[in-house]
């Protein structure tokens, strides 16, 4: 099938639910993929940071077919040794206890939030309210849409949940003056916001956050769907801030392309979960475990770490040089390999100029020109990316 064909039977037969653009992808290799006609595609986008080591890991691959000769999925209602071995990897490598699994970064997030609460019963008299930042994103169950700070995400599903506030980002004051006694179990927050426009944390904002949530006994936790898993050039965004949270979620690159998310826990309070207090029927199955597994130990070999901090650095002064080019381009924001470049204008017209060039990025927050390569990603295939950016800045 070409692409024409595909998008034919996408439009007929799926959900309305994404604007598509109109190539259909089928092969992909490292940073590179192809589309149903044949074109080849340098991939600045993974997936949305899915594809952390690349298309096509031969470890994750590797990973997936031994494990899928041998079982592909039982319930949770038995031991399932690729899950449990994931989860001893987290805990090793990460301040967290104990690990939930679940297939996505909303399930990951909407668990988080059922623990937080779960503990504030228990714990906090009966407190339950989260407190959010303005311009998250933490996925798009009727919970997660409600904690996100964005307007166009929670549009139409009134009546919302209650139990959430938003308050401005890297703003301690507003934290702290935003606490309700009654009501306050938590705060959750980005150490990153990805899509609100690769908004980064200040150092002493987290530091701050965790001062205060120690302070005021409150459970503070870290939306790392897409910061976690070497995204940042650490195993984990937090560990450029110097703190650790009391929940964490993942999702996204920790599957290697496969759906797997998890939530993060100390043991004080993850022990408000019991049997029967949440589950998942898919959640850390034998498949996606093993692929988690291939991840984390690519990952903990240091080579992917190391890369993403020297590309991303290669990445950043790229897009720096861009900006002294263009006066239209106003900022850059990030770490390691999750970058963004602040337009003065919308930038969808640039993506779609970009991916008819043979690049692809995707546009956030309207302005915002997002770059989450594989940490795989080489020097040459960065310069490559950059000189097909120019080109298409350049006609603006």
């Amino acid at each position: 099938m070409y692409n024409r064909e595909i998008a034919k039977l996408t439009d007929k037969y799926v959900a309305n639910t994404y604007t598509r653009y109109p190539i259909a992808l089928v092969r992909g290799k490292g940073a590179r993929v192809w589309d149903a006609d044949g074109k080849e595609y340098l991939d600045f986008l993974a997936g949305i940071a899915v594809n952390g080591l690349g298309h096509c890991h031969p470890a994750v691959v590797r990973a997936i077919e031994q494990q899928a000769k041998k079982l592909l999925h039982v319930s949770n209602l038995y031991h399932i040794q690729p899950q449990a071995e994931l989860a001893r990897e987290l805990c090793r490598h990460s301040f967290a206890d104990r690990v939930f699994f679940c297939n996505s970064g909303a399930e990951a997030n909407e668990a988080a939030l059922k623990l937080a609460r779960r503990y504030g019963g228990e714990h906090l008299g009966g407190k339950y309210e989260i407190l959010t930042a303005h311009n998250s994103f933490h996925g798009r169950t009727l919970a997660t849409l409600t904690a996100t700070g964005q307007e166009k995400v929670r549009a139409g599903y009134d009546p919302l949940p209650a139990g959430f506030r938003q308050i401005p980002f890297n703003d301690l004051g507003a934290a702290e003056a935003a606490i309700d006694e009654s009501k306050t179990a938590g705060i959750l927050v980005e150490p990153i916001q990805g899509e609100g426009g690769i908004n980064v944390a200040d150092e002493s904002y987290m530091r701050g956050l965790r001062e205060l949530c120690d302070r005021r006994g409150l459970l503070l936790i870290f939306d790392e769907v897409q910061t976690g898993m070497g995204r940042t050039g650490k195993l984990f965004g937090y560990e450029h801030f110097g703190v650790q949270p009391d929940i964490m979620t993942l999702a996204k690159a920790l599957g290697g392309g496969l759906p797997l998310g998890a939530m993060l826990a100390r043991e004080e309070v993850a022990k408000s979960f019991g049997p029967g207090s949440h589950a998942s029927t898919f959640g850390g199955n034998p498949l996606v475990c093993s692929a988690g597994l291939a991840v984390m130990k690519t990952l903990l070999q240091g080579g992917a770490l190391r890369n993403c901090v020297k590309i991303g650095k290669i990445l950043a002064q790229g897009l720096e040089r861009l900006k002294e080019r263009f006066a239209f381009a106003r900022a850059i924001r990030g770490k390691g390999l999750i970058l963004g470049l602040e337009l003065e204008m919308e930038g969808a017209k640039i993506v779609e100029a970009c991916m008819e060039a043979g690049l692809l990025i995707n546009c956030t927050a309207y302005k915002v020109l997002r770059f989450v390569p594989p940490l795989t990603i080489t020097a040459k295939e960065i310069e490559r990316g950059l000189a097909i950016l120019e080109t298409v800045l350049a006609r603006v």
